[in-house]
């Protein structure tokens, strides 16, 4: 699990947002902090965190100020910035301080999911270890800029796309329509128009699997396992 930390001025705010953490498979809020010295106090005092979201606009400090602190004492954990502040001298600063990405507010789950799974992806790929031909060093630098959820054409259904979307991404490997429609329940027609409107907006990509004979079968991958 990636272990989580809410930064936000406002208690329900904050509240959503970990909600919102919760919902992404893979991760788990640690601990919420809604001002600058009680998120310097969880750094230190939790075990364990792997990632900060962490607003800009705190009663006692800045953001920034706060990661400037965190890595004066020597924390590494990663950040995210999920902020209302959205002049260019603040977005320079926070890229300046380390932050990984900069998500404004006010934004949807789709939003917020989108910057974690991108997150995840990043995770997974520097767990490997080792070193890096300039290929990978270019995926590397590439896992954080994933393109944003789509907005769903008129028809379709967001829980349909989410069923479709998760079963996809928990896949070990390509998958056909018939496949995601044994996985999710939905229909192979239903389940192919989502794989191909997810291959439309750059989620998924497109592989094909020849046989002896016929056409070749068309499967599919989560892009960032491509």
């Amino acid at each position: 699990m990636i272990e989580v930390l809410v930064v936000d001025d406002d208690a329900r705010v904050a509240r959503v947002n970990a909600a919102y953490v919760e919902k992404v498979p893979g991760f788990h809020v640690a601990g919420e902090a809604h001002n600058a010295a009680e998120a310097l106090r969880l750094l230190d005092a939790l075990p364990r965190l792997d990632l900060v979201l962490m607003d800009h606009y705190l009663p006692d400090d800045t953001g920034l100020a706060v990661v400037q602190e965190m890595r004066r004492r020597g924390h590494q954990t990663d950040v995210i910035m999920v902020t209302a502040a959205r002049d260019v001298s603040t977005v320079q600063a926070a890229m300046r301080h380390g932050a990984l990405q900069y998500l404004v507010k006010p934004f949807a789950f789709a939003g917020l999911r989108a910057k974690l799974e991108a997150y995840a992806v990043l995770r997974r790929t520097l767990d490997g270890g080792g070193e890096a031909e300039q290929a990978e060093v270019d995926r590397i630098f590439g896992a954080l800029s994933a393109p944003s959820e789509p907005e769903l054409p008129k028809g379709h259904s967001p829980t349909t796309a989410d069923l479709v979307r998760r079963a996809l991404m928990q896949a070990e490997g390509a998958l056909s329509a018939q496949e995601i429609a044994e996985l999710t329940g939905v229909s192979r027609q239903t389940a192919q128009r989502y794989l191909k409107l997810l291959e439309r907006t750059g989620r998924a990509r497109l592989t094909l699997r020849y046989g002896d004979a016929g056409r070749p079968e068309h499967r599919y991958v989560w892009a960032t396992r491509a």
